[in-house]
């Protein structure tokens, strides 16, 4: 909801506010937390957020925290919980991860100048924030290789227009999806929030999407404010400079810049200008194939185990936050595709520069995030480092790259080239940071101590000023010593008496004794302290002098990050090189590494892969994971005489793994990546669909078989030609018949209406007739070998069809008990050899159902209860044998079962 917007839910507050018996401080929290109902109210108290009533009876619930009273309310106790300024972070993202809004309500006056308008006066406090899940810029708060999308839909004149920026790096992007790709269009950006109008809030086209998102007053999508919004943010007259939006566009991107105004009270972020994304400049990949294909993030939700995590090489978080992106959204034209792999080849083909590359790289700081801190308040010193270094290691880069070209038999790519020059030149800035830094840097600006020694002769004066006081404050307290005979005498220090004299209980009168010197402050169980004039002097001038310091110092910071702010886009710019020379870097890397080939991208409909292999699989192999060992690789060729290939063969023998890594070769292809093969040509895919393995959405009220057919339904609605489909067991969770009627019915329209690239496996032998009469359809099979009575899985695809299934083979492979599999092979040979009813009617007659695990000749016992040999072997502990006792045991066996 907006700002202001009320959610329905009854607010006491409101009615507490105007009670007596509110103290100052209730009436000022009641007064702020009206302005922000749907947010928990983060209210400054000191060194602590404190948060009361209704907010800290939720918020101690979601951080399991204690929750605690503070007075009493219209003669009820105030719920209290806090978290300590100094560690919010940690317990921000988790309300945020909740579901929460937080807004932070900071001091803004200091205690003493509110305790000269009399003693009930409240210090002065108004909220600089509103913490959301999509304006999130603290490290702490994000994923370091994840962007974090803000993002906003809106419709004008029949027509969506979508918008989405990144406030921790100012990337802002804008597209006018059409209604079918609305929802692949949000899949990839794939928003930490999501905006909308009120009325949008109940569209179908947002139903996957409307639990969770932010729904604003309509008129915060008004196209015509938008445009002033967006004018004013850029500073520009017209919007034409940045390119054409329609109406809706418009209207989505202005109302991401007024919800920014809303939660950063006014901080303006560096937005980069709105770059527009054409309908169909990417290829269309739905949440569900995204789901099944693991492209970002892996079934458990995690990055490991996904193909992101299978070929990131990058070696700087934007780098790898660039490489999310492009898997996110790969490209469909052939050119640009192409521009990104010659970048890829340059470095593939030179090792040196690779290397050079990679090492200049290693550990860069992510200066894209620090810039965007520190352009909207929120940054410190060490964000100041991370660009001097950042941009340090882009003109070390830049030289080498440089070089590598001078020495080069052939001009770089225009990528490398591009992206050197956009490196920049930025020694100025690094002189003036690495001058001014300190060696050891704090958090925060306000802890001090960050400008580096002989920067600022006028905060060195301070410093000496302040430094000489605490000198003094030693020799003090050596005189008080002498003085008063107490050796153990110290002068300390706290917050509410400032410097003082501290003596034992047992000392005390000798301080006593010495009125003229010491003033006594307080008595305590075990010790008494006291001041002197000389030692308030001294106290004062270290306030004074520490006070002056922290003043230039923060003076300097705002100073330095002045001309940062002023060479943010030349800055934003050498962040984005950066991460577009990490990835081909990284590229190039896992092609030499794991064998990749270059793909070739046009404009046609084949797809060709010559010894592909799955990358997940293949790398989860190569660290020793499950499925250690050489990857077989196998061949695909969609073309127009076999554009639909039929792939029959029994569970576990690679049919998933097929249709999944063409799926991902494809992805990996129009990223602008090399691919795991031996070689690869496709024409361009448009949209992905995948089909593979289902669950209950009980949410929704969907059985497995329901979410099915829904994925089903969306594919031979949207597929054309140009796109690629894999389907995997189309039918099997109904009935036997109803499932191959599907399954019939569904390759039929793939191949005479949809016309589309398709790889379908099946269970169901019965397709293969289909080939007959299809001519764009290729039977294809899991190759298998029988040796010695047991199935051998060779994971081959070749051309033609299964003769069997091998369910039982598999089924036993997992562990069913002897007694089942033996069982089934029995149901399995008379369903086989029989009608299916009257089969079923005869099997059903030979209850009890395990009959089939009773001894031949009609005993009682199985056979392995009176066998000699498997007793012995079964009362054997093969760990304790020796080899010669093991000897032995082989020959005692050889009798026993020849008796």
């Amino acid at each position: 909801m907006g700002e202001g917007q009320s959610n329905g839910r009854r607010r006491p507050e409101r009615r507490r506010r105007s009670a007596p018996a509110a103290t100052p401080m209730i009436e000022q929290y009641l007064d702020i937390k009206s302005a922000h109902p749907d947010a928990l109210l983060f209210y400054r108290m000191g060194d602590f957020y404190e948060m009361f009533f209704d907010d800290a009876v939720r918020a101690a619930a979601a951080l399991d925290i204690a929750l605690t009273r503070r007075g009493k309310h219209e003669g009820r106790d105030i719920p209290m919980c806090g978290v300590p300024v100094h560690n919010r972070d940690p317990y921000l993202e988790r309300l945020i991860r909740a579901g929460f809004r937080v807004a932070i309500c900071e001091q803004t006056e200091d205690p003493a100048e509110a305790r000269k308008r009399g003693p009930k006066a409240v210090v002065a406090r108004r909220v600089v924030r509103l913490v959301t899940p999509g304006t999130l810029v603290e490290d702490g708060l994000l994923e370091a290789r994840s962007n974090n999308h803000l993002a906003a839909v809106a419709r004008a004149g029949g027509a969506w227009g979508a918008a989405w920026l990144d406030l921790s790096t100012g990337d802002f992007t804008v597209a006018a999806p059409s209604p079918d790709s609305l929802a692949p269009l949000l899949a990839q950006v794939a928003p930490g929030e999501l905006l909308v109008s009120e009325t949008l809030a109940k569209a179908p086209e947002l139903a996957e999407w409307a639990d969770g998102a932010t729904a604003l007053p309509t008129v915060r999508f008004d196209s015509a404010a938008a445009e002033r919004r967006l004018r004013e943010a850029w500073g520009v007259a017209s919007l034409e400079a940045f390119g054409t939006f329609s109406r809706a566009e418009t209207a989505a991107a202005g109302a991401l810049i007024d919800y920014l105004d809303i939660t950063q009270k006014g901080r303006k972020a560096r937005l980069s200008p709105p770059r527009r994304q054409a309908d169909g400049a990417t290829m269309a990949i739905d949440a569900a194939t995204r789901r099944n294909l693991e492209l970002t993030r892996a079934l458990d939700g995690g990055r490991r185990g996904s193909l992101l995590d299978a070929v990131d090489r990058t070696r700087t978080a934007g780098g790898g936050r660039l490489l999310a992106a492009r898997l996110a959204a790969p490209l469909t034209d052939p050119a640009a595709i192409g521009a990104r792999l010659d970048m890829v080849g340059s470095f593939v083909a030179d090792a040196a520069a690779r290397d050079a590359a990679r090492e200049a790289l290693a550990g860069c700081p992510d200066a894209g995030r620090a810039l965007g801190r520190l352009c909207l308040g929120r940054g410190g010193p060490r964000d100041l480092a991370a660009l001097r270094e950042a941009l340090a290691r882009a003109e070390a880069l830049r030289r080498r790259l440089t070089e590598a070209a001078e020495g080069a038999l052939a001009p770089p790519p225009d990528g490398i080239a591009a992206a050197a020059a956009r490196l920049g030149a930025h020694g100025v800035l690094i002189d003036r940071l690495t001058r001014a830094l300190a060696p050891d840097l704090p958090t925060q600006a306000r802890d001090g101590g960050f400008i580096a020694e002989g920067y600022a002769v006028a905060l060195d004066e301070q410093r000496a000023l302040r430094d000489e006081s605490r000198r003094l404050i030693g020799a003090l307290q050596s005189e008080y010593a002498a003085r008063s005979g107490v050796s153990s005498l110290k002068i300390k220090h706290n917050n509410v008496l400032g410097y003082f004299v501290e003596v034992g209980a047992g000392h005390g009168d000798k301080l006593f004794a010495d009125a003229a010197l010491f003033i006594h402050r307080q008595t305590m169980a075990g010790a008494v302290r006291f001041s002197t004039v000389a030692l308030a002097e001294l106290a004062d001038k270290i306030a004074r002098a520490a006070d002056r310091a922290l003043a230039l110092e923060l003076e300097l910071f705002d100073d330095l990050v002045g001309e940062a702010a002023a060479r943010a886009d030349d800055i934003a710019a050498t962040a984005d090189a950066l991460a577009a020379i990490d990835i081909a870097a990284a590229g190039a890397a896992l092609a030499v590494e794991r064998d990749y080939c270059r793909p070739e991208v046009d404009g046609g409909t084949d797809f060709r892969v010559a010894g592909g292999r799955h990358p997940v699989v293949e790398a989860a192999g190569a660290e020793g994971g499950a499925g250690s060992g050489e990857f077989v690789a196998n061949d695909c060729a969609l073309a127009p005489d076999a554009r639909l290939w039929l792939l029959t063969g029994p569970n576990m023998a690679g049919k998933s793994t097929f249709l999944r890594q063409n799926a991902l070769i494809a992805v990996l292809a129009q990223a602008g990546c090399y691919v795991p093969a031996r070689a690869c040509s496709l024409g361009a895919v448009n949209r992905l669909f995948s089909r593979v393995g289902a669950a209950d959405d009980l949410a929704r009220g969907r059985s497995t078989f329901m979410v099915e057919m829904v994925e089903t339904a969306a594919i031979l609605n949207q597929a054309g030609p140009r796109a690629l489909v894999i389907l995997d067991e189309i039918g099997r969770g109904t009935a036997t018949f109803d499932g191959l009627s599907i399954a019939w019915a569904t390759i039929e329209h793939l191949h005479a209406v949809n016309r589309c690239r398709a790889l379908f496996a099946t269970h169901y032998h019965e397709l293969t007739g289909l080939a007959a009469t299809l001519d764009g359809l290729a039977c294809h099979t899991m190759r298998v070998r029988e040796w010695k009575g047991e199935a051998v899985f060779l994971y081959e695809v070749a051309p033609g069809t299964a003769d069997r299934s091998y369910g039982i083979h598999v089924a036993r492979l997992a562990g069913l008990p002897p007694a089942v599999v033996e069982r089934a092979e029995t149901v399995l040979k008379t369903l086989e050899s029989q009608e299916g009813s009257a089969a079923s009617s005869r099997l059903a007659d030979d209850l009890p159902l395990f009959t089939a695990a009773r001894p031949k000749g009609g005993g009682t016992a199985a056979p392995e209860a009176t066998d000699p040999a498997l007793a012995q072997l079964r009362a054997t502990d093969a760990d304790s044998l020796t080899p010669r006792e093991a000897l032995e045991l082989v020959y005692r066996l050889k009798s026993l079962a020849g008796e």
